[in-house]
Formats: C-alpha cells, sequence, structure tokens
C-alpha cells in the first residue's frame, strides 16, 4: 500500500465513524457537515469494498471487517498524533505536557513516586498518568507501546523494542506472622505444600517459571491484581506471597508478616523502560528517559532524585541498599 496515494484524513473520519457508528455524531466530532461526512463514508467504502457500517433496525453496527478496523484506527490515529507532536527541543521548566506510561502498581509505588516527586520539583507544567499492565501487554506489545510514552517492566518478559536499565531488585517471600507451619527458614516443601497468593498477569513470568524448574507447582488460592494487596491476603492464614523486596519494605510494618528469604537463588530483577521506536529522537521522550534514568540511579544510591550536581551515580549490583538477612 503507497501511503502517497492515500488521503490521510480519512483515517481520523474512519474513527470517528467506528466510534460513533452515526454519521451526524461522527462529523460533529471532527469538525466535519453531515454531507461531507457522508462522503468520506462512501470513500471508505469503496477502499475497502466493505459497508463498515451497517444499517440495523433504528441504527447501525459495525461489520466484521470495521469490527477489526475498531482497534486498528485507534492506535493508529493514537501514533500519528505522537509523530505529529514531536518536538525538536523540549524546554521542561515551561512546558505543559503528559507522559503517560504503563506500570504495574509496584512499580508505581517503588519508582513512579520518586518519579513524580522530581518532575513536580524540577518540570511543574509536566503530568505524568499511569496505567495499569494490560494482560495482553505480551501479544499487542507493540500496538500497546505505540498509544502511550513507556512501559516500566523486568527483563525476561517483552523484546524487541528499544529500552533502557532502571534499577535492580529480588524476589522474597511473605508468610503470616502467626503461621506456625514455617520456621525461621523457608523451605522447598513449604513452598510445595502451602496455599498461594499469586498475581494474576504476567510481570512474573521468570520468577514463575524459575520455581516451575525446581518442580514446584503453586497451589493457588488467591490470586489478585495488584501486589499491594498481597501482604493483606496472607496476613492470618496459612498461604505464602511472592513479592519484590522492594515493595516488601515499602509495606513493611503495614501488615502482620514476615518478609522470608527464597529456599534457592532467585532470578533477580532488572526493572527497565521500555517505549515504542517512534519515539526515539523526540526531545521530550528524551528529557523523560534521562530523568527517569537519573531518578533510578539516585533512588539506587539512597539519595533524592532531585539532588543535581551530585558525583557519582551509578547504580551498585544489589540495588544500593544492604539487606538483612531475615
Amino acid at each position: 500500500m503507497n501511503l502517497a496515494s492515500l488521503d490521510l484524513n480519512l483515517v481520523v473520519a474512519l474513527r470517528a465513524l467506528l466510534q460513533e457508528r452515526n454519521v451526524t455524531r461522527a462529523g460533529q466530532r471532527i469538525g466535519l457537515s453531515q454531507p461531507a461526512m457522508s462522503a468520506a463514508l462512501a470513500r471508505l467504502r469503496r477502499h475497502f469494498d466493505d459497508d463498515l457500517l451497517a444499517r440495523v433496525g433504528g441504527g447501525y453496527e459495525l461489520t466484521a471487517l470495521g469490527q477489526a478496523l475498531l482497534d486498528r484506527t485507534t492506535t493508529a490515529c493514537d501514533l500519528l498524533e505522537r509523530v505529529f507532536a514531536s518536538q525538536a527541543e523540549f524546554n521542561p521548566s515551561r512546558e505543559e505536557h503528559e507522559f503517560t506510561l504503563i506500570a504495574s502498581d509496584y512499580a508505581v509505588a517503588v519508582f513512579g513516586t520518586e518519579l513524580a516527586r522530581t518532575v513536580q520539583a524540577e518540570a511543574p507544567g509536566i503530568r505524568l498518568r499511569f496505567k495499569q499492565v494490560p494482560n495482553e501487554i505480551i501479544d499487542s506489545t507493540g500496538s500497546l507501546l505505540s498509544t502511550v510514552d513507556g512501559l516500566l517492566l523486568p527483563h525476561g518478559i517483552i523484546r524487541g523494542f528499544p529500552t533502557v536499565e532502571l534499577y535492580q531488585d529480588s524476589w522474597v517471600f511473605l508468610v503470616a506472622d502467626d503461621n506456625p507451619e514455617v520456621g525461621e527458614q523457608l523451605t522447598l516443601d513449604d513452598l510445595a505444600r502451602l496455599p498461594w497468593v499469586t498475581y494474576q498477569r504476567a510481570y512474573d513470568a521468570p520468577a514463575a517459571r524459575q520455581i516451575a524448574m525446581l518442580g514446584i507447582e503453586p497451589r493457588v488460592a488467591v490470586s489478585v491484581d495488584s501486589f499491594q494487596l498481597m501482604p493483606l491476603l496472607v496476613v492470618g492464614t496459612r498461604r505464602v506471597a511472592l513479592l519484590q523486596r522492594r515493595l516488601a519494605d515499602e509495606l513493611d510494618g503495614l501488615a502482620s508478616v514476615r518478609i522470608m528469604e527464597p529456599p534457592y537463588d532467585a532470578v533477580p530483577i532488572q526493572q527497565a523502560l521500555w517505549w515504542h521506536p517512534v519515539h526515539m529522537h523526540d526531545a521530550a521522550h528524551i528529557w523523560l528517559r534521562e530523568t527517569m534514568v537519573r531518578v533510578a540511579e539516585m533512588m539506587e544510591a539512597g539519595r533524592p532524585a532531585s539532588a543535581k550536581g551530585t558525583a557519582e551515580r551509578r547504580p551498585t549490583p544489589n540495588g544500593g541498599r544492604r539487606v538483612e538477612p531475615v
């Protein structure tokens, strides 16, 4: 398909028509008269050789092709908007701008809060919007990344997109303070025998694969899509949960649980920022990436991220903090 032969204004019209399923409302949405919108629909029908909108009773429904085009058109428009919003220069202290990041509640609690503090201090006109990691992140990574500014996710889940390292973390287990079935040290037998609280999505896939390789199939009693809720689902039960150490430290004291070391050499967590190639040379996005790396480096070193002019900021292997054994 030769893009030069296409009227890309039709993409905007197509999105409005598919979402509104009404010619008049679609025209009002993008500032076109009803006759102009009807003409756009006629051109689209000729191009796709499909009605796209089929009259059913007093309204319209999408044809099979129209339904298939709905998500694709939305993604295409979002990507085009980001392409044409790209800037050659970006002054964060004066700009009004919003960045959208996909992140789990763990990533927001551990890293997003630090990032938000730094952005507020250095660029008060910049807004951050965090969205939960969707279930389809593995199957539709490109489409999802094209609609946002970045994705906070550890290595081992997706690949093939630009990325920059942020910080390291490790896995620990949680058990209730009053769980009489667990001694001073957690064992593989405990993990095989006790019921589990697990995270619903594929976020912890490398850790889950490692557990499976040890011959342990977790007996899942509760599954939840929030890492921060997991300690509460362990309290007062026989359950065990696998959680990131940094988050466990943040939540320490909020729930009557014990933080315990894995009874095996757990795979480490290398948290990273992933983004769509369309953002690679955009000045605003370059600033965002550099700021996130700086926040991560300061976080690893245990200093406020907004403190500028400091010397060495290289991450340390264990995340910048001494971790005492439990």
